[in-house]
């Protein structure tokens, strides 16, 4: 690795089933490798927050708080499922409870933004997993740096369904909230 590549989408044994990284072992990594920086982005929760800022700083690497949240397809207050289309597996990522947006904190009032979120997620917008919605999202942008998520994103569903038109508006919905400097799509390579 070089001194100049940051990972900005990793999940720790915090992701709930989802991450096996333990914090320490994580970031000896990535001092190893010559990392400046790493993000911790846990999927739905920040749990694991103080411990990583704490030990990261303890080892001479800027840590980068995030979050993988969930986002609820329409209102976090609607506790059912949505469909997007006639159904099947594509439909909709999480049974149609969620999909994935990855939050990032880029100043101290971003973080503190990532902190409210996530407190709203669980106390107002809990179905099935802690979801945020469109609207606490816009009230709570400022010093956030958004990505498109994971293949559960919104916009990799929609595109995924043969909803095109759909998925570009939402790339533009998100670029209207956090801004055209602070939006981003995430891009994997498979092969």
């Amino acid at each position: 690795m070089s001194d100049n590549f940051v990972h900005l989408h990793v999940h720790t044994d915090n992701s709930m089933l989802d991450g096996a990284a333990r914090i320490g072992p994580l970031l000896d990594a990535a001092v190893a490798q010559g990392m400046p920086a790493i993000a911790m982005t846990d999927h739905g929760t920040l749990f694991g927050a103080f411990e990583f800022w704490k030990k990261a700083n303890e080892k001479g690497i800027k840590p980068i708080i995030g979050i993988e949240a969930y986002l609820a397809p329409e209102s976090r207050f609607d506790k059912r499922p949505i469909r997007w289309g006639a159904g099947g597996e594509d439909d909709t990522s999480g049974g149609g409870a969620y999909t994935h947006l990855t939050l990032l904190s880029e100043t101290t009032e971003g973080m503190h933004n990532l902190f409210t979120l996530s407190s709203a997620s669980y106390i107002e917008g809990f179905y099935s997993h802690p979801r945020m919605d469109l609207d606490i999202l816009a009230q709570n942008a400022k010093g956030l740096i958004a990505t498109s998520g994971c293949v559960g994103g919104e916009i990799q569903t929609r595109i995924r369904m043969g909803q095109y038109d759909e998925a570009k508006k939402v790339a533009a919905t998100m670029r209207d909230i956090f801004g055209k400097e602070n939006y981003f799509i995430e891009i994997m390579d498979h092969g």
